[in-house]
């Protein structure tokens, strides 16, 4: 593994120690902040949300983009935006991050696991439908789950690293089955399936701007749809649902302050001008790694899945077995170089321990095997 910390040090040109992802700032952002400072609207009121919305949605081809504080108020939203209720349940893979799985909750809505597919590590079409059509039944427009009795009224499946699902076949399915589809791309800035950008497929999709994403703003989210209805509920959903007025304070229904301040906007709009460089330094970083591992028989580099184009927000790697896995974290990052194991499944979590599930086969190989590695822009 010697030479795997040297090749990764001579891509970064540095013996010090190198973080997983870092955040990239060589553009406009100091010259934005500044302007936003000067115009002394930091808050939720600013020209840099209205002009991020705009160009955000232009990039990813919906029509409309609502910014949001986080990933997860914009998946929260999402979701009461596809009329998710309490005691609904919603189906998700259980090889994601967190967030996916709190949003749910929040509705007070129960997950259900179907398994990923091995080659996209997202939600597979054909565990979705199979527990589908072995579970559940379509009574009056709406999925009935005969085990729990209870309505399945949203699907989120998540693309993992960047890399796309099989979005298309699974968007058929929920039309099929009367289910909402909403996308969890919180990854996958600037990936596309079959020339579609990712978030664009459902109803709605969620993006996020955390401090280790593609581009960042230290926080932030987004919520792309089509449909002008949706957007504008997402928007008074979004600012505490407050009703416009010169200075009164009315609300109409509880809403939510997930307002993105003007600051991160005006980070934003400045990582945006950034984007394509980043993501042309990360598929160059991504080829670089795969022709570093190819006659490796213990290592195989995850590469885009086929009709995709992947951001590669961060690289990863199956290793042979558990051992393997473990040996090969321990060593990285006891020599400076941070890497870090795929998330611990989300049906093996206290909280979500007696959700119902398909068989998790791919799922659980994944876990044991998947590692990240160094994946910061390389200038």
């Amino acid at each position: 593994m010697d030479k795997l910390v040297n090749f990764i040090q001579g891509i970064y040109n540095t013996t010090e120690f190198l973080p997983l992802h870092e955040p990239r700032f060589v553009g406009n952002e100091k010259k934005y902040l500044n302007e936003c400072i000067d115009s002394t609207f930091v808050s939720s009121v600013g020209k840099f949300v209205d002009q991020f919305e705009v160009e955000f949605a232009k990039k990813v081809g919906s029509k409309y983009a609502i910014a949001t504080v986080n990933g997860t108020a914009a998946l929260h939203v999402s979701l009461i935006l596809a009329g998710v209720e309490k005691e609904n349940e919603v189906i998700t893979q259980p090889l994601t991050f967190i967030a996916t799985c709190n949003a749910i909750s929040y509705m007070g809505a129960k997950p259900v696991f179907v398994d990923v597919d091995l080659d996209t590590m997202g939600l597979s079409p054909s565990s979705l439908l199979g527990f589908l059509e072995e579970n559940c039944e379509v009574v009056n427009k709406q999925c009935l789950n005969k085990t729990t009795n209870k309505i399945i009224k949203a699907c989120v499946p998540m693309h993992t690293f960047g890399h796309p699902c099989r979005i298309d076949e699974i968007k058929t399915i929920c039309d099929t089955w009367h289910i909402t589809l909403v996308e969890d791309a919180a990854e996958s800035l600037g990936s596309y399936y079959k020339d579609k950008h990712t978030g664009t497929f459902g109803k709605l999709g969620a993006f996020s701007f955390n401090g280790n994403k593609i581009i960042t703003s230290g926080g932030g989210g987004v919520i792309v749809t089509d449909d002008e209805a949706l957007a504008k509920k997402a928007k008074h959903l979004t600012t505490t649902a407050k009703i416009p007025h010169p200075y009164e304070y009315r609300h109409d229904m509880i809403g939510y302050n997930y307002r993105m301040p003007n600051l991160n906007a005006a980070l934003l709009v400045a990582q945006m001008e950034q984007l394509d460089t980043f993501i042309k330094s990360k598929r160059d970083l991504a080829s670089k790694y795969e022709e570093f591992f190819k006659n490796n028989e213990n290592i195989n580099f995850i590469k885009e899945p086929k009709d995709s184009k992947s951001n590669y927000w961060l690289q990863a790697i199956i290793l042979k077995d558990v051992a393997k896995r473990d040996e090969f974290l321990d060593y990285t990052n006891k020599n400076g170089i941070m890497t870090r194991p795929i998330w611990k499944l989300m049906n093996e979590l206290e909280m979500f321990k007696n959700a119902q599930s398909t068989d998790l086969t791919n799922s659980k190989y994944l876990e044991e095997r998947v590692v990240n590695i160094s994946s910061s822009v390389v200038l």
